[in-house]
C-alpha cells in the first residue's frame, strides 16, 4: 500500500543523514504591477516582487514551500515543471489533478525530494497564470555534475513571449464560437529573465554555463550568441553528450544547459539573440504565410562596459540543431520490451455547443469536481476504472510496464508536449509532413530524454517510459492556450499502489474552502459508476477557478 509522501520523506532523511537538508521558502502569492516590456500591467509576483525568486537546492535536499493565497481574486497553486515527485505525487501541483484549487486566504505546504540535477522550473497549473507572471527557476545542484570541471560559473538565462493584457480575457476571448480558427491570443513582445535590458557581464577567458528556459506561454524561441558556439551538456534536466552548436530553438517549457567560452583576447562585446518564431512551422519550404520574426531582443555579452553595447547578430536562416539526435550522457539504451502503447491523435474541434477546441482522439480534456488523484486514493480496487475519472482522457499502466506513447499531430503547426511524473526517452521525432506513425517505424536505440519535445507539424514523435512512479500525471500541450482548450489526457500509473493515499491536511483544507470533495468518483460519488454530477460539456464561460464557490466581494484586477 502506497501510504503518502510523509513516509517517503522520513525513509528519505533516514537515508542521507546529515548529507540531506531542509530548503525553506515562505511565499505569500501577491500582484504586483510590472512593465518588463515599457508597458504597465498587473501581474503575478511572490512577496510583492516581481519576477519570481529563484528555488535553489542540491541533490539530494527536501524542498519545503509554503505557499500563502494573496492574490484576493483568484485561486492559484504551483507546479514543479520536470520534478518527477516520486512519491509524492501529491505535491505535483496541477490543480484539478493532483490538488484543489488554493482559494485566496488559504496556505499550502509543497514538499518534495530534489532527487535529480538540473534546470526546471516552477509555474502556476491553474487558469493560465504563468503567462501573468507566475513562475520562476528551479535550480538543483549536482555535487556529481560531470561537467564540473569544464565551467567557471552559471547564468540563468530566461525568455519568453509577453502580453499586455491579463490572461482570463484573452482566454474568454479565444474560447468563442466566432473563433472559427481556433486562433490563439497572439503576444506583443519577447522578454529575457523577464525584463531589462539584457545585458550579462562576463570576463575573457572564462566559461559560463547557462542555464536557457523558455516559459512562454506559447512560443519557441531561437538562440545564437554572435559567432560562439554553444556546447549543449543538458536538455530538460537530462545530461546529454558534449555536443557543439551554433543554433537552438527552444519550445515552451523546454531547458538547454550550454557552456560558453569567451576568447582570452576578447576586445568587444557580444550580441546574442533571442527571436521569437510566431510561425506555424519554421522549417515548411511552401508556407501559408512568408515566415518571420517580428519579436525578437538583442542581448549583450559584457566584457567590457566601455565598449558598444548596440552590436546586433543578422541570421540569414534559422537552422537549429536537431535536439532529438543529443545522446544520453550515461549511454542507457531504448526501454523494452514494449508492453503498452498509448496512441494521442491530436487535432482541433468542437464540443456540442460549438465552442473551439483541442482533442485527443476526439475528447477534450474537461475538468471534473474531484482531483482524479483524490479519486484513486478513494476509489479502491475499482480505481483502475477509467471511466470513473469523467471525460479527462485517463489511460492506465502498470507498475513496471514499458509504456510507449504516440503522438500523431494533424495540426499544421509546430507543438510541444510535455509529461509531468516522467523524463520521456525520445525514440523518433521526423520532420513536418512525415504523415502519422505506423507500427515498425525506425527509432532510435540510444534516444536522449527530457520531459517537454516539440512534435512538427502534420507528423509524430514516440517516447517511452518506464511505469515506477505511481501517480496521476498529465499529458498535454505545453502551449498555455491549448490547455485551456483542452489538449490534455491524464495518466494513472499503477493506480493499485495509491490506494489509501495520503492527503496532507493543508490541502484537504483548500478542498473544503472552495465546497469540493475530495473522496470517490469525478463528482463526489462512492459508487465509482454513479456518473450524477460529472462535468461533460465544458462550460461557454471561461472563469477557470476565479471565486468559484467563494463568497469574496474584491476589485478584480482585470
Amino acid at each position: 500500500m502506497h501510504r503518502g509522501y510523509l513516509p517517503f520523506l522520513v525513509t528519505l532523511a533516514q537515508a542521507t543523514g546529515s548529507l540531506a537538508k531542509t530548503v525553506n521558502y515562505d511565499w505569500n502569492i501577491t500582484w504586483v504591477t510590472a512593465s518588463p516590456d515599457g508597458f504597465a500591467r498587473p501581474v503575478i509576483g511572490i512577496n510583492g516582487a516581481w519576477p519570481c525568486p529563484t528555488i535553489e537546492a542540491s541533490v539530494g535536499d527536501v524542498v519545503a514551500i509554503n505557499v500563502n493565497n494573496k492574490l484576493g481574486n483568484e485561486t492559484t497553486g504551483l507546479h514543479f515543471h520536470g520534478i518527477n515527485q516520486l512519491s509524492t505525487n501529491t505535491m505535483d501541483g496541477a490543480v484539478g489533478v493532483s490538488q484543489c484549487p488554493l482559494p485566496p486566504g488559504y496556505s499550502v505546504q509543497y514538499l518534495f525530494h530534489a532527487d535529480d540535477p538540473g534546470t526546471y522550473w516552477y509555474h502556476s497549473h491553474s487558469m493560465g497564470q504563468y503567462p501573468d507572471g507566475l513562475r520562476g527557476p528551479l535550480i538543483i545542484h549536482d555535487p556529481q555534475d560531470p561537467y564540473k570541471d569544464a565551467y567557471d560559473e552559471e547564468i540563468i538565462l530566461t525568455m519568453s513571449d509577453w502580453y499586455r493584457e491579463q490572461t482570463p480575457p484573452l482566454i474568454q476571448a479565444m474560447i468563442d464560437p466566432n473563433n472559427t480558427n481556433f486562433a490563439p491570443p497572439i503576444p506583443n513582445s519577447t522578454v529575457v529573465n523577464d525584463g531589462g535590458d539584457g545585458h550579462i557581464n562576463v570576463e575573457p577567458g572564462k566559461t559560463y554555463r547557462l542555464r536557457l528556459i523558455n516559459w512562454s506561454a506559447m512560443f519557441s524561441t531561437f538562440v545564437q550568441f554572435d559567432s560562439l558556439d554553444m556546447n549543449v551538456i543538458a536538455i530538460d534536466a537530462s545530461y546529454v553528450k558534449r555536443q557543439s552548436v551554433r543554433n537552438l530553438r527552444i519550445s515552451a517549457a523546454q531547458r538547454s544547459d550550454v557552456l560558453i567560452t569567451i576568447p582570452a583576447d576578447a576586445d568587444r562585446n557580444f550580441p546574442y539573440l533571442v527571436a521569437m518564431d510566431l510561425n506555424q512551422d519554421y522549417a515548411d519550404p511552401n508556407p501559408p504565410r512568408p515566415i518571420q520574426f517580428p519579436f525578437n531582443v538583442t542581448g549583450q555579452l559584457v566584457t567590457d562596459a566601455g565598449k558598444a553595447t548596440d552590436g546586433n547578430i543578422t541570421v540569414p536562416k534559422f537552422e537549429p540543431y536537431d535536439d532529438v539526435t543529443f545522446a544520453p550522457h550515461d549511454d542507457e539504451g531504448a526501454y523494452g520490451p514494449v508492453t503498452k502503447r498509448w496512441l494521442l491523435n491530436f487535432d482541433y474541434c468542437h464540443d456540442v455547443n460549438g465552442y473551439p477546441r483541442a482533442c485527443f482522439n476526439g475528447s477534450t480534456y474537461i475538468a471534473q469536481k474531484v482531483p482524479a488523484l483524490y479519486s484513486a486514493a478513494s476509489l479502491g480496487d475499482n480505481n483502475t476504472q477509467t471511466d470513473a475519472y469523467g471525460p479527462i482522457g485517463a489511460f492506465v499502466v502498470e507498475y513496471g510496464e514499458v509504456l510507449e506513447i504516440v503522438v500523431n499531430n494533424n495540426n499544421d503547426a509546430i507543438h510541444p508536449f510535455h509529461l509531468h511524473g516522467h523524463q520521456f526517452q525520445v525514440l523518433a521525432r521526423p520532420a513536418s509532413n512525415a504523415g502519422n506513425w505506423s507500427d515498425g517505424v525506425a527509432v532510435n536505440d540510444l534516444p536522449p530524454r527530457r520531459d517537454t519535445v516539440a512534435v512538427n507539424a502534420k507528423s509524430y514523435a514516440v517516447f517511452r517510459i518506464k511505469a515506477d512512479n505511481p501517480g496521476v500525471f498529465l499529458f498535454h500541450c505545453h502551449v498555455e492556450w491549448h490547455v485551456e482548450l483542452g489538449l490534455t489526457a491524464t495518466l494513472l500509473e499503477a493506480p493499485d499502489r495509491l490506494v489509501n493515499y495520503t492527503i496532507p491536511q493543508d490541502h484537504i483544507d483548500a478542498c473544503d474552502a472552495m465546497g469540493i470533495p475530495t473522496t470517490g468518483n469525478a463528482a463526489g460519488n462512492a459508487d465509482w459508476d454513479n456518473t450524477d454530477g460529472f462535468v461533460t460539456v465544458p462550460p461557454t464561460v471561461y472563469t477557470g477557478y476565479v471565486l468559484r464557490g467563494l463568497d469574496l466581494h474584491m476589485d478584480l484586477k482585470y
